[in-house]
């Protein structure tokens, strides 16, 4: 599968405490803080869920 990077660019101080949750299981902590995944379903949902205070990119 292919990898993402995940970086959080919004607060989670305004979000609902799934939404917050959503982010840490993510392994993002604070705004700037990046992470590489596995392009799996589950994670793609994860992070429709709170795409409005995350961006993603492809690594290759």
């Amino acid at each position: 599968m292919a990898k993402i990077k995940i970086k959080l660019v919004r607060s989670t101080i305004g979000a609902l405490p799934k939404q917050r949750a959503t982010v840490r299981s993510l392994g993002l902590r604070k705004i700037g803080s990046a992470a590489v995944q596995e392009a799996s379903p589950a994670i793609m949902g994860m992070v429709r869920a709170v795409s409005h205070l995350v961006s993603v990119e492809d690594v290759k």
